[in-house]
């Protein structure tokens, strides 16, 4: 993926310009546009498998390899360290290359990776060493596909569609986290986990053969001729530089920092402490699921009853102080609605944050806008992991707990002291 292509033919991009011009502006509707429909359809499969392998990896450490707890965590951090690694010049990448080509790389990419782990657990041959590598690999090919879907998205649908055509795909996301990790749960519960991580596999196959169905977006013709250097500060200047955006990236980095610490732990909590079944730790993170599924569905109504910017501002995250407290019986079920309530201002800034960021963003910029918050975003979930498995060694598993509440319950803070929380609307 580090090549880049030479600028493609005048003529050729002048006629790919005009239909590409032509299908974002035939309808208001994401779901008249057949792209959308096609991208809507892959990322159903590559979400259902991303989410089933959320459940499976850490299981699979824990129960097949016993797996630590810092173990545990230094294998969810490395799972999204790739951002970190990588995420500021993929998004430069992005920007110069056709981006159906790098959804499509992507998903074969993760098939074969995770095909790999039930291939070597029936051999015999599986590894922690491997675990860590199939995740990081993953992991990069997961910065490719998420920037190039978010940059993708307003040349298919048109920018004035784009709170419906995000609001469609949050969904989508969080009815696969209740699919995808409920059902994951009882899958491996009942086939174990390789059974599972091959269905993985299979998801992210069908995605990349989905997304054949796209028509090409063509590449900037220019884009290839700046330096990759230069183009990664633009994306970073404009970010970081402009105050809504500045506000947007740090109030998700502390709900990535604060969601990824618990999540990391969560396995260790429930399987290990408290003795109850991977179908249990599936529901839970369904429900945060459904907060998300809630929240994406209520955030246009609520930003039209009181304003873009309050919609944004107020926050429920707080409730994830109860998740620390999490025990048998009545507590379970408090934790998990606590866990329901902080996801549902996940779910609904997901929408409007990221319409907000795309408007904002010059379609030259998009890619490097993306990659710069996925950089930032995703980075925090590979600190959080990190910093949680190893406050859990040193202080014990409920201090990481509740470290990674906290954080999460101030998320809001930087939004509601920028100038986003007078915005009355997101375009």
């Amino acid at each position: 993926m580090a090549s880049v292509p030479t600028a493609p033919d005048e003529t050729a991009e002048s006629a790919e310009s005009a239909e590409s011009s032509g299908r974002r502006t035939a309808s208001g509707s994401p779901w008249r546009n057949r792209d959308f429909r096609a991208l809507f359809g892959a990322t159903t499969l590559s979400q259902s498998a991303a989410n089933t392998g959320y459940i499976a990896v850490p299981l699979l450490a824990l129960t097949g390899l016993r797996a630590s707890a810092a173990q545990v965590g230094a294998l969810a951090a490395l799972s999204t360290a790739a951002f970190l690694l990588i995420g500021l010049p993929a998004g430069a990448w992005v920007d110069r290359l056709r981006t159906r080509r790098v959804l499509i790389a992507a998903d074969l990419a993760r098939a074969g990776l995770f095909a790999s782990l039930p291939a070597a657990w029936w051999l015999d041959r599986l590894t922690l060493a491997q675990l860590y590598a199939v995740v990081l690999l993953a992991g990069c090919a997961t910065v490719f596909s998420e920037v190039g879907a978010q940059s993708v998205l307003p040349q298919l649908v048109g920018r004035d569609a784009l709170v419906p055509a995000n609001a469609a795909l949050v969904t989508l996301m969080a009815t696969a986290n209740i699919a995808g990790r409920g059902a994951g749960g009882a899958l491996i519960a009942a086939l174990t986990a390789p059974v599972a991580l091959a269905g993985c596999a299979l998801g992210y196959l069908g995605s990349a053969l989905g997304l054949l169905r796209i028509r090409p977006v063509p590449a900037p013709p220019a884009a290839a001729r700046t330096p990759l250097r230069r183009q990664i500060m633009e994306g970073l200047r404009h970010v970081l530089g402009h105050g809504e955006l500045r506000a947007l990236a740090l109030t998700s980095t502390l709900t990535n920092l604060g969601g990824s610490a618990v999540n990391a732990m969560l396995p260790v909590l429930f399987v290990r402490e408290l003795g109850l079944s991977p179908a249990a730790l599936g529901l839970f993170w369904a429900a945060g699921g459904a907060g998300v599924l809630l929240g994406a569905r209520l955030a246009r109504p609520f930003a039209a009853r009181v304003g873009y910017g309050r919609a944004l501002t107020l926050s429920l995250t707080p409730a994830a102080l109860l998740v620390p407290l999490l025990d048998h019986g009545g507590w379970l079920w408090a934790a998990g609605a606590a866990w329901l309530l902080a996801h549902m201002t996940i779910g609904s800034n997901n929408v409007l944050g990221v319409s907000l960021r795309q408007h904002l963003t010059p379609d030259p910029l998009l890619g490097r806008m993306n990659a710069t918050f996925r950089f930032m975003l995703t980075g925090a979930l590979a600190l959080g992991s990190a910093l949680s498995g190893l406050l859990a060694a040193a202080a014990g598993l409920h201090a990481a707990l509740w470290a990674g509440a906290a954080f999460l319950s101030l998320s809001c803070v930087p939004i509601a002291l920028s100038p986003v929380r007078s915005r009355r609307t997101g375009v």
